[in-house]
């Protein structure tokens, strides 16, 4: 039912499963419905867990590459986020724990949502006197509740309107960034074809020329002479009879290619000689260089597809530079994927299978260390189940970056365990609410929506100005980023749009990664003040 309310469009905007599986929650919990506390936590600990397992390389790499920058954005951006909410719920008196639904639905961060619940729930938080825990969870789930809906379009139509207001043209500026990074487009469909040298007038250009000529960077040539592979000089000439094995996007053929001679391709040539495979970076020396830096093509006669980090596919431009667990996916001969693995990383051919043990362990460990907790006089002081599972999803999704025999789990499998354990939790927090959010809203609600709108509104300009003028970001990386800060997708794609170009999410990886884990934080700190 959540789904399909998510789904529902109008024009271009849509709620999306997470907001539409609260809204069905909230309405059926109106109702009296309820869901085993048991079958939330389950949901709890699944989503908490993926989320730093999908963090773990890069949060850990921070001082490497441009990681700083974005590290910096989302610290400031949660920060001013955190510091509106406390304000808020001091000068307008609202209820116990409202700061944390306040923060979490401003911000849209679910993760903040789940972390100040549990510290409730497990007693890391105590209720002030008078009031019980489940009344002060309750005030988080119906702060979230009523200020998740602003939270949401208010962003969208932030980010949309923001670039208008400060005179940017996304589409302009993106394109600027194109040019000057030398971006190329993803090479999707790829072809291994051979050509035998029959046109006397090419034997007569040196191979300098014919390279400048005939093949480029994003195609691989090999010259095979009486049935071996041989190396050329740049001032060698090919020869009447040579055969050229091209491994190349399909729409290279089309070009002057041809010239060369007649194509003697066996069938099945792609397949036979070419693999698809990806390639995970691990290696300290691959970690910030440039894919110019590399020549994977020219040096190691393979192409490239496409690039993702945390899921997302980004942009391929000349002087984008790895980060540590960025996923490589190339075309090439079986022996020279191999060769490039051994310079990046790790090659995965068989990721079909999830490492059980050590997921159920670390999940288990992280519950564990929630346990433990540290005495002050009448404070007791401890990480909480949000905590530990947030710890151990980062350990071993580190270790993985490390060791990528250890905890395997693939990309589908965590996408369905993350998104499930999510809405599984978001189904409870609805249900849990339901139930009085209408009292609530009629109590607080006009006051509650307005904080709502300052905890979305003001760290949205503080981190544009922030990023523009102490950390030097451009802007269509920037509006990424600050995306990412606020943990929202349906951002980006509004961004991405706008800008016509991938470009932005750049911006989005590199401080989503960082702002999970940091939201997750002050979903617990938040209970304090």
């Amino acid at each position: 039912m959540g789904y399909l309310i998510g789904g529902i469009r109008i024009g271009s905007f849509s709620l999306g499963p997470v907001a539409g599986v609260l809204f069905a929650g909230l309405f059926l919990g109106h109702f009296d419905f309820l869901m085993s506390p048991g079958a939330q936590s389950v949901g709890f600990a699944l989503f908490i867990f993926s989320v730093g397992y999908q963090a773990g390389p890069r949060f850990l790499e921070v001082l490497k590459t441009d990681g700083l920058k974005y590290f910096l954005l989302a610290v400031v951006i949660a920060a001013t986020g955190f510091t509106i909410a406390v304000i808020a719920t001091k000068l307008l008196s609202l209820e116990p724990g409202t700061s944390a639904g306040l923060l979490s639905g401003g911000l849209t961060s679910s993760p903040t949502l789940a972390a100040a619940q549990d510290a409730i729930r497990t007693g890391q938080i105590k209720p002030p006197e008078g009031l019980t825990a489940d009344a002060m969870i309750g005030n988080v789930a119906t702060g979230y509740a009523i200020t998740y809906i602003f939270g949401l379009a208010g962003l969208i139509a932030i980010i949309k309107l923001l670039p208008q207001l400060l005179g940017i043209n996304l589409e302009k500026e993106a394109k600027a960034l194109e040019v000057k990074s030398e971006t190329t487009s993803q090479q999707t469909n790829v072809s291994a074809r051979i050509y035998r040298v029959t046109n006397k007038e090419i034997t007569k250009i040196p191979r300098k020329e014919l390279k400048e000529q005939y093949w480029d960077k994003t195609s691989v040539v090999k010259v095979r002479r009486n049935g071996e592979f041989i190396q050329p000089g740049s001032d060698d000439f090919l020869q009447l009879g040579d055969e050229l094995h091209i491994l190349a996007p399909v729409e290279y053929f089309t070009k002057t290619i041809a010239k060369i001679g007649e194509e003697v391709t066996p069938e099945a040539s792609t397949e036979q000689i070419t693999e698809t495979a990806d390639i995970v970076v691990i290696n300290k020396n691959a970690v910030g260089k440039s894919l110019e830096e590399l020549e994977i093509a020219s040096k190691f006669g393979v192409l490239l597809s496409s690039v993702s980090r945390l899921s997302m596919e980004l942009p391929l431009t000349a002087d984008f530079k790895l980060n540590k667990g960025d996923v490589l996916s190339v075309v090439g001969p079986h022996e020279n994927v191999d060769l490039l693995g051994e310079e990046l990383g790790h090659v995965e051919r068989d990721i079909e299978e999830t490492d059980m043990i050590t997921f159920a362990f670390g999940i288990a460990i992280g519950v564990t260390i929630g346990l433990f907790t540290i005495s002050i006089g009448e404070l007791s002081i401890g990480l909480g189940s949000a905590g530990g599972l947030l710890a151990s999803g980062l350990a071993i999704g580190y270790l993985r970056s490390i060791h990528p025999t250890f905890g395997r789990l693939p990309h589908a499998a965590r996408w369905i365990l993350m998104e499930f354990g999510l809405l599984l939790f978001m189904a409870g927090v609805g249900l849990r609410a339901g139930s009085d959010i209408i009292e609530t809203f009629i109590a607080a609600g006009p006051s509650l929506v307005l904080a709502g709108i300052f905890v979305t509104i003001i760290p949205i300009f503080v981190g544009y100005f922030f990023g523009r003028k102490v950390l030097k970001i451009h802007p269509v990386l920037l509006f990424g980023g600050i995306t990412g800060s606020m943990t929202s997708g349906a951002s980006l794609s509004v961004v991405t749009k706008a800008a016509n170009s991938s470009i932005p999410s750049l911006g989005y990886t590199g401080a989503y990664a960082f702002a999970n884990v940091l939201l997750t934080i002050a979903g617990s700190v938040i209970l304090f003040f």
